[in-house]
């Protein structure tokens, strides 16, 4: 049994001819995708998941062809939000063929494999090293899914990211300096303060961040047909980032994920008209940030 230092190399494992190997099947596989765009926080209950459905659908509305990838393995909840909860994931040609929404948005999302009750289990051999083995395990399973499914040609690939500051700065350092990020925040300090250390720390790092938005900026009540404060929050956000907009909340909008029906008529409301515009600034970043 060799010490780690004199270790020479890989030690013969070809541990690094194979993250080559698997980097290079993913490139392939996402050759046909023009824009990987990634939603994080840093922190968690700021209805990331549903602004990035809500968003993918004012994309697709555009016309563009769009697919969501549920980056949380273990609190995915794309699967039900996006109605493929109960799909069957049919193997291709050489791929697998993604599920689709009733709108066309093909979607990957771990709810659609494993029953909402249960979490994803990633055995480790070591005891007490669990923490280690899983992020190891977690984003294996993510390359895997890069490799195997039937992506095509996409406009933008969107990933919903998991919660958590560094969380969001592992994904971004997996997708890689090609890929974008924007942050969601709500009118809180709270939100802002764990956020702008999200953004602080992705700038540190070089990764390109788009922008925040600020979801659940006040609710629309549908009986009084206004917008009402949700948190008493009156200072402006500073998080040193573009904003690309302020998306109010909207229960009927929060119901129709609930169901999984894809939103209709969203563009009627103020929630809708706010997606659209943060849907335009989006493409207009994507178009023009180096």
């Amino acid at each position: 049994m060799k010490r780690y230092h004199e270790i020479a190399g890989d030690g013969g494992s070809r541990i690094l001819e194979q993250v080559a190997e698997g980097r290079a099947r993913i490139a392939d596989g996402l050759v046909g995708v023009r824009h990987l765009v990634a939603v994080g926080s840093g922190k968690g209950g700021v209805g990331k998941s549903t602004l990035t459905l809500h968003l993918a659908g004012a994309l697709r509305n555009r016309g563009l062809r769009i697919a969501i990838l549920d980056a949380d393995l273990n609190g995915p909840s794309q699967a039900r939000m996006a109605g493929v909860q109960d799909a069957v994931f049919v193997p291709g040609i050489d791929k697998v063929a993604l599920p689709r929404t009733a709108n066309g948005i093909g979607v990957f999302s771990m709810g659609s494999v494993i029953p909402e009750s249960e979490p994803l289990d990633f055995e480790s051999a070591a005891r007490g090293e669990s923490h280690t083995w899983r992020a190891t395990r977690e984003f294996t399973l993510l390359g895997e899914v890069l490799r195997s499914f039937e992506w095509g040609a996409l406009d933008v690939l969107m990933f919903d990211l998991p919660p958590g500051a560094e969380r969001t700065v592992q994904y971004a350092d997996f997708l890689g300096p090609g890929s974008s990020i924007i942050l969601v925040t709500i009118p809180s300090a709270v939100s802002r303060g764990v956020v702008a250390r999200s953004a602080t720390a992705l700038r540190k790092r070089a990764h390109r961040v788009l922008g925040y938005v600020e979801n659940m900026s006040g609710y629309y009540c549908r009986d009084c047909k206004a917008i009402k404060p949700l948190f008493d929050s009156p200072d402006a956000a500073d998080l040193g980032l573009p904003c690309l907009g302020h998306v109010p909340f909207d229960p009927a909008l929060a119901r129709q994920c609930d169901l999984g029906v894809p939103l209709s008529g969203a563009h009627d409301s103020p929630a809708g008209y706010a997606l659209e515009q943060v849907a335009q600034r989006l493409l207009d970043r994507l178009e023009t940030a180096p």
